[in-house]
């Protein structure tokens, strides 16, 4: 049998009786000589091998890796997503932790890097709310981070060209009040202007609809407590000092219940709310909690906003400049040049206005000739301050 294996190879295992003894030996001794140098020579190479350190395992963008399953938390397993900044943010339940360089070797779960940008909502796509990023509730459907960290400040932020140079952006405010108003404002202003509902708006659901398929990026005013309070009030459903200090958040979620798609919430009138630190720093955390950032308008000069943003790490932005105190066309111009020069000496600039027909009408002009100014108009999430940044 095994000639007949062999024959094809031109291999003939049984000796002839003619072949000495000795010539017999010859083959079996160089078969032996063979192995004892292929033995001996394997391991003096393992012997002289270095030390090698264990090889990290390389994570390509947008792949999954996912890891052995942890006899602790198996049913919230972690999510480490990588951030713009090289950091990483790791998520386990609810909780979302911030850290610097590699997660800890003993964390286990689904490691998920996206590139920069990957998270906004496809512009196809843009007037349609993501399932994932909403929170039933009894004030309505409720803005929240998804399971996997994503927040609506990164789904439904608006597109920039990401290029280099003087950037401004306009945040228009009071839409769904006037539907003349509103409509002026979604069809003739720029998409890198910032769109700013009024939560007792009318017909909010189409206009956001509409906001979002000409490109605009959206926010939703929240009335807050003014100075005055209640003989001077923002409305019905007002966030007052005294509930947010309290953690009751009643009026603030019945404000982000009547939309969604939008980025942030900016606040409608709330001098007082805005200077009192005890009620922002639980009125941020809750803000912040949703993945939403906050907008001050810029209109009290009492404002503590920036500064407990900044020490809760609660993504913000404020405005430079009010651009129509004075409704006049020649002297929107005036702040509207005003807010250029800002820019230009600072790199960026926020102005906000009024859903006005000459305020929409003005800014819609200037903007065209800033933009061959070589002034690029984009969304205020472009330039808020954003310790979560992974755009």
């Amino acid at each position: 049998m095994r000639d007949e294996l062999y024959r094809p190879l031109g291999q003939d295992l049984q000796p002839t009786r003619s072949t000495p003894r000795a010539r017999r030996r010859l083959p079996k001794l160089a078969a032996l000589a063979a192995f004892a140098t292929v033995a001996g020579g394997s391991t003096l190479a393992v012997l002289e091998q270095p030390d090698f350190a264990p090889v990290a395992p390389t994570v390509v963008a947008g792949a999954s890796v996912t890891a052995p399953p942890s006899t602790e938390d198996a049913a919230e397993p972690n999510v480490v997503r990588m951030a713009e900044t090289g950091g990483v943010t790791v998520t386990r339940g609810n909780e979302i932790l911030p850290v610097s360089g590699a997660p800890d070797p003993t964390t286990t779960g689904s490691i998920r890097v996206f590139d920069p940008g990957s998270l906004r909502q496809p512009a196809a796509f843009a007037a349609s709310p993501d399932e994932a990023l909403l929170e039933p509730s009894d004030m309505g459907m409720l803005p929240v981070r998804s399971g996997d960290g994503r927040r609506p400040l990164d789904v439904y932020a608006g597109a920039t060209s990401g290029a280099l140079g003087t950037r401004i952006a306009i945040v228009v405010a009071g839409l769904g009040i006037s539907q003349t108003g509103t409509q002026q404002a979604v069809e003739r202003l720029p998409a890198g202007v910032t769109l700013a509902f009024a939560a007792d708006g009318n017909s909010l659901d189409r206009w956001m609809r509409n906001a979002r398929q000409n490109g605009h990026e959206l926010l939703l005013q929240a009335p807050l407590e003014p100075f005055g309070y209640p003989e001077i009030s923002p409305g019905e459903d007002t966030q007052t000092v005294a509930d947010a200090v309290a953690g009751r958040f009643d009026a603030l979620h019945h404000a982000l219940g009547r939309m969604t798609n939008y980025v942030g919430v900016m606040n409608y009138m709330g001098a007082r709310f805005n200077a009192e630190p005890t009620a922002l720093e639980p009125f941020l955390a809750e803000v912040s909690r949703r993945g939403l950032l906050y907008m001050d308008d810029g209109s009290s000069s009492r404002s503590l906003a920036r500064d407990v943003a900044v020490a809760g790490r609660v993504p913000f932005a404020a405005s430079d400049l009010v651009l129509d105190q004075d409704r006049s066309p020649e002297a929107i111009r005036r702040q509207l040049d005003a807010l250029e020069r800002v820019a230009r000496a600072r790199g960026t600039a926020v102005g906000v206005a009024s859903a006005f027909e000459t305020s929409v009408e003005t800014i819609a002009a200037w903007t065209r000739k800033a933009t061959g100014r070589g002034i690029e108009i984009v969304p205020v999430s472009a330039l808020a301050l954003d310790p979560e940044a992974r755009r």
